[in-house]
């Protein structure tokens, strides 16, 4: 009886097809970004001697952690994917990966990236472990199918990877690192509520309870412009501790002053291209931050 030998090709081209499945269960974008984070948290220590080792473990570290608990997040939510338009798509919710292998993935890459992390430092390795507790058991699956204020939890889970970084790089907890965690905490309800709105449909199809839904609209609009000025503050807090030069401190007012001034417009002109428009310049907002920080503080 004859058997067929796959080639190395062949093979190859599965596994590419593979990972291009896995890609969207770790929602790159959102995980590049909070990467982002980590560095510049780690950098702001500004550490004397920095190894091309602590940088790879830094973001391996953090890419497993926070890529395993993105897909353990998506099993857990398959079903409420599946009725939303927006994410009906994703490879679990159509059926592209089965639940089984998601979540064996999901929790090799917890376990890796904590692991992995609690042999570079006890401390840092405990941050990350509470950002996947927070992230996955409290505000995935105690929370978000209960309330709207679940986002409070999944900010601060989104907080952790940036205080982990800082704590990585200063060997413990301190106040800038909380005011850089506080900032991040502060800056993803503009995300996540500008979601609520835009896809209102959508989440009250899955049965999932939004500002929007339980609060209003106006009052969802306030809650983001505050929102913005609480995280202008506490990067400006934090980014005037660090001593940054004078001239990335006045380009931060710059840039705070566009993200505020839209927020407050947001209210009195409300539109869905406002709040869109304001999402957009949150993450350049943010993205600008730390590249100020980096910047001002590597050596």
């Amino acid at each position: 009886m004859m058997q067929t030998v796959s080639s190395p090709g062949r093979i190859v081209q599965i596994v590419i097809n593979r990972l291009r499945l896995y890609l969207p269960l770790i929602k790159i974008l959102q995980t590049g970004l909070l990467l982002v984070t980590g560095f510049t948290g780690f950098i702001s220590a500004r550490l004397i001697h920095i190894s091309s080792y602590q940088i790879f473990a830094l973001i391996g570290t953090l890419f497993l952690s926070i890529s395993g608990s993105t897909i353990l997040n998506m099993v857990h939510d398959r079903d409420i994917d599946a009725k939303m338009n927006r994410t009906a798509h994703r490879p679990l919710a159509s059926g592209q990966i089965s639940d089984k292998e998601a979540l064996i993935l999901g929790i090799v890459l917890s376990v890796t990236g904590t692991l992995w992390a609690l042999s570079m430092s006890r401390i840092y390795g405990l941050v990350i472990a509470a950002g996947l507790f927070f992230d996955v058991i409290i505000y995935t699956v105690w929370l978000k199918r209960k309330t709207a204020l679940s986002i409070v939890w999944g900010g601060i889970s989104g907080g952790m990877p940036i205080l982990a970084g800082r704590v990585l790089g200063v060997g413990h907890i301190d106040t800038i690192g909380i005011l850089l965690s506080l900032s991040i905490l502060l800056w993803i309800p503009t995300h996540i509520l500008t979601f609520s709105m835009r896809y209102f449909d959508d989440y009250n199809r899955a049965g999932i309870p939004t500002f929007p839904s339980s609060y209003g609209y106006q009052n969802t609009r306030i809650i983001i412009a505050l929102s913005c000025i609480g995280t202008a503050v506490a990067i400006g807090i934090g980014c005037y501790a660090l001593q940054l030069a004078g001239g990335y401190l006045r380009l931060l007012a710059v840039l705070t002053t566009g993200f505020v001034g839209l927020a407050v417009f947001s209210i009195h002109k409300p539109s869905e291209t406002v709040n869109f428009g304001l999402f957009k310049y949150a993450s350049f907002f943010m993205l600008g931050t730390m590249w100020m920080i980096v910047m001002g503080t590597i050596k």
